[in-house]
């Protein structure tokens, strides 16, 4: 949405914001637009979500964010595209990339500006830039930094109208790919590392169970060198649970059913019993 308006705000003529299709969200289910299209409505823009409907339209580029499918040779013959791209390109090519920096373990991130190729986020890099992840950033700071960055670097290719191909370089360097998170990434496996359960719930939606009931785990830090505990076994004078190596200590919980709680208001009521853990 950010870089959509900061085009709008910066005088670029939007012929056509392309979105995904309305979906049902929601204990009711109604049909909801997607962020961007709800935006682009909001701005008078003109909205589909048939990537082909951009073409006759006498547009000179298309700006890609985010957008979660390929966009066919066809339409790229006639109408050149960059594409924002929330990674270092080539690591992490793909529709997971700051999650997947995250989970990884990456100490450095970034975004970068590429044309866009039939091959998934193949395309030559118009410019980048990095940043560093911060030991406790979330999946969505680092993203809403991301989103920051690109914006301004689209604006800056953008400011002398549509780039040049030339000028881009291609990609170096050994490409890896950012799959989608299947739901079970987010379940906390309690033999792995704390620290790799921290990068998990940095992610966010990170869940165990506890008594056959899911338990949201919103925030919490590891505890290096704990020893003596079972994996997801819960130590309540540390209000922590042993992981595969040192603990994770439990900040902020949310019980199936229930509205977000300290973990020891949780732990409090949960009236522990001998030999209870998380699995």
């Amino acid at each position: 949405m950010a870089p959509l308006r900061a085009l709008v705000a910066g005088g670029h003529e939007i012929v056509m914001v392309v979105s995904q299709p309305d979906r049902k969200r929601g204990r009711g289910g109604a049909m909801v637009p997607s962020p961007v299209k709800a935006a682009a409505l909001a701005l008078g823009l003109p909205v589909s979500d048939g990537v082909d409907d951009v073409l006759g339209r006498g547009a000179e580029l298309g700006v890609v964010v985010a957008f979660g499918k390929l966009v066919r040779p066809h339409v790229l013959a006639e109408l050149p595209m960059v594409n924002v791209h929330f990674s270092l390109l080539p690591r992490w090519r793909g529709a997971a990339p700051v999650e997947r920096a995250i989970l990884a373990g990456d100490e450095r991130a970034g975004v970068c500006i590429m044309g866009l190729e039939a091959g998934l986020d193949t395309g030559p890099v118009y410019a980048c830039r990095e940043v560093e992840i911060g030991a406790e950033a979330t999946a969505a700071e680092l993203r809403a930094e991301l989103v920051e960055i690109g914006t301004e670097l689209l604006l800056g290719l953008l400011r002398e109208g549509a780039p040049a191909p030339a000028s881009a370089v291609p990609q170096v360097g050994e490409a890896t790919y950012a799959k989608k998170l299947e739901p079970g990434e987010h379940r906390l496996d309690w033999k792995r590392p704390a620290a790799y359960l921290f990068r998990v719930v940095r992610l966010g939606q990170a869940w165990t169970t506890f008594r056959g009931k899911r338990v949201k785990v919103l925030k919490a830090v590891p505890v290096p060198g704990v020893t003596g505990f079972a994996p997801g076994e819960i130590y309540p004078k540390g209000l922590a649970a042993g992981t595969g190596d040192g603990a994770l200590r439990m900040l902020l919980v949310q019980p199936e059913g229930k509205s977000a709680q300290p973990f020891a208001d949780w732990l409090n009521g949960a009236r522990l019993r001998a030999g209870e853990r998380f699995v």
